[in-house]
């Protein structure tokens, strides 16, 4: 099957109508999740290899071998503008794929379950903005700031991966699932089920910490931490199999829009 540019160049159209780029979802996708990724990575192994003991100390005074997420990617720079200057240029890649998600239920979800629908679509939105917001709100300098943006994205991700699964498994006119839908659908299930338990752990090694002050649970916390960073992200790029035949175009005269 030829390319969706090259079928409407073929057509004959205006010029106007002709894309000035096309890029299949898939390599979409891949760039959007690999800019935050490669950058948390790379914020906290710099952390540990030039800023160990700042970015691993806590309150307790106790021995511990990995910082927190937002001291790797807040605390030092250049960590800070890495992660920063990711989380930026990704941010409306990210927009571009909850409108693609918008208009993927529309098609797929049953009438009566659209409001649900809609609804997960406002909240991965809203977490999107989290996202944005405590990456540029550092724990630091505005500590009231990043903990309220951090707080309503766990709470609006968590909530959203769970719709996700129900929508795709529970609300869909037509049940009956393609081997790829069936392998997105898995991955959601068991990225959402590990994102949970890492939360529940998190929290309970933070509470730990904080009130026993033992060396080395405040590693565990931080390990966890990243395991819920990592399956958020493994969460998004199931949309390789949501979108696995589509392509994302754009014109003067439509603007985006995406083609099978």
């Amino acid at each position: 099957m030829l390319p969706a540019y090259q079928r409407i160049k073929d057509e004959g159209s205006r010029e106007d109508e002709i894309p000035l780029f096309q890029i299949s979802f898939a390599k979409f996708s891949l760039f959007t999740v690999s800019l935050p990724l490669f950058s948390f990575i790379f914020c906290v192994i710099w952390s540990i290899t030039f800023f160990f003991e700042q970015s691993v100390s806590t309150h307790c005074h106790v021995w511990n071998y990995l910082p927190s997420i937002s001291a790797a990617i807040g605390a030092f720079q250049p960590q800070a503008i890495v992660w920063q200057t990711a989380i930026v240029i990704h941010f409306l890649p990210r927009l571009t794929v909850t409108w693609m998600y918008f208009n993927y239920y529309n098609r797929i979800v049953r009438r009566n379950r659209q409001i649900v629908a809609n609804l997960a679509i406002f909240l991965n939105l809203i977490e999107n903005v989290c996202l944005l917001g405590l990456s540029l709100y550092n724990s630091t300098d505005y500590y009231d700031y990043h903990k309220v943006f951090f707080c309503t994205f766990i709470v609006t991700s968590e909530i959203y991966m769970m719709m996700s699964y129900y929508l795709n498994l529970y609300a869909r006119r037509d049940p009956n699932l393609n081997s790829r839908e069936e392998k997105s659908l898995v991955l959601k299930r068991n990225l959402c089920i590990i994102n949970v338990i890492s939360i529940l752990l998190a929290t309970y090694f933070f509470i730990r910490h904080n009130d026993r002050c033992e060396g080395g649970i405040y590693t565990l916390f931080a390990f966890f931490e990243y395991i819920v960073v990592l399956t958020n992200m493994g969460f998004h790029l199931t949309s390789i199999y949501d979108f696995h035949n589509q392509y994302l175009t754009f014109d003067w005269k439509y603007g985006l829009r995406s083609w099978s």
